[in-house]
């Protein structure tokens, strides 16, 4: 079996169009490829979705490698703003466009071509693991989490995990994530009372409630940052009432709410502030308040050290950029892999990643392949 060509097989993942959470022939193109490389792989389809796990090598060995990723993509967005087809894989000026080329079948492509080559030429004293969900992109219930629900049901383990999603800002090798941030939504509903607006004080303005809660959860500092994460954020993302008339007071308003948190809190202190909040401007405004919380994730740290030097020391032998340890950015399935075993996250620069024309340089994608490839090495040597 010759080498697997990362930038080929990103191409031929690119031109299955798996928009979440459509599998596209992405797992099943995958499937076919590491059976034949003498990975042993099971199908963990759950409540519609599919995916994928792969190992080489005998369950129960002492040291089992894993890498994770997603072959699942966003929408296209407006499909006549693409000047390249969107799942036509063409390459122009030494750049592959698709939507998928940096988020992220690029780096499925090149840690599954690492992986076959690696157990080939070089049969490590362990395992190898793959596991690649189509269900990244979407609510992520039944993705990496089905997949690590099937890992324990059979027996199956990982002693440490690298996820290929795109690090990079702006040179490639620049940054591995060791961490994210924590992730929750708050929808709320504020009700008073219609009436005409020329007689306020017949009504009760919902809008007054809503515009203080609002400014109270906005200028509030949640924190200042702590050893590994930038200061936790609060987004007001959308107000909204729909009324037309200038003439009536409405008798609802909702809002919504999107909190980045950092290590500092947690998701259930942080749904216990925003009651406070709520519960502080129903008693001033003898309005109510109806909240809806949705928490995506906690925060999560990889404490520096064997893990983050093994990858680090890899990234800098081929591509002679030390890469900084971050915990920016959004969510990444890292946040359930955490639960399993030490995990990092290592992949591409992200610049165009659910953009219109996404792209990925194809020299990017075969120094992804020598990376994983180095770190594979390393961690069997």
């Amino acid at each position: 079996m010759s080498p697997i060509d990362p930038v080929r097989l990103t191409a031929d993942l690119i031109r299955c169009p798996s928009v979440t959470p459509k599998e596209g022939g992405a797992l099943q193109l995958l499937e076919d490829l590491l059976s034949q490389a003498g990975f042993a792989c099971t199908r963990v389809d759950r409540g519609g979705i599919a995916n994928l796990f792969a190992r080489w090598g005998d369950k129960g060995h002492a040291r089992t490698f894993g890498f994770n990723g997603h072959t699942d993509v966003v929408p296209l967005g407006d499909e006549a703003a693409w000047t390249m087809p969107p799942f036509g894989a063409e390459v122009k000026d030494g750049v592959m466009y698709g939507r998928g080329a940096t988020d992220m079948k690029s780096g499925v492509a090149a840690f599954a071509a690492a992986a076959i080559d690696f157990v080939k030429d070089t049969p490590p004293d362990g395992a190898v693991i793959l596991t690649i969900t189509g269900d990244e992109e979407g609510d992520a219930i039944d993705g990496t989490t089905a997949l690590l629900d099937h890992m324990d049901t059979a027996g199956e383990a990982m002693d440490v995990c690298l996820v290929g999603e795109p690090t990079c800002p702006n040179s490639m090798g620049e940054m591995i994530k060791i961490g994210r941030r924590g992730s929750m939504t708050a929808w709320i509903t504020v009700t008073g009372k219609q009436g005409h607006s020329a007689y306020p004080h017949r009504a009760n303005n919902p809008l007054n409630a809503m515009a203080r809660l609002m400014d109270r959860l906005a200028s509030h500092e949640l924190d200042q940052g702590t050893d590994h994460f930038d200061a936790s954020t609060l987004a007001v993302v959308t107000i909204d009432t729909g009324n037309p008339a200038t003439n009536v007071i409405p008798a609802q308003s909702s809002a919504t709410v999107n909190i980045r948190f950092n290590d500092s809190h947690t998701g259930a202190d942080l749904s216990a502030w925003l009651q406070e909040q709520a519960d502080r401007v129903t008693a001033e405004f003898g309005v109510e308040v109806e909240m809806k919380i949705k928490i995506s994730g906690e925060s999560f740290i990889t404490p520096p050290g064997a893990l983050s030097d093994l990858v680090s020391a890899a990234v800098e032998a081929e591509t002679g950029i030390v890469p900084e340890l971050s915990t920016t950015g959004g969510t990444s399935d890292a946040r359930f892999v955490k639960h399993h075993c030490p995990v990092v996250e290592f992949g591409l620069v992200g610049k165009t990643m659910h953009q219109v024309d996404e792209c990925v340089p194809v020299e990017q994608i075969t120094q992804l392949k020598s990376i994983y490839a180095r770190i594979l090495k390393d961690y069997f040597a």
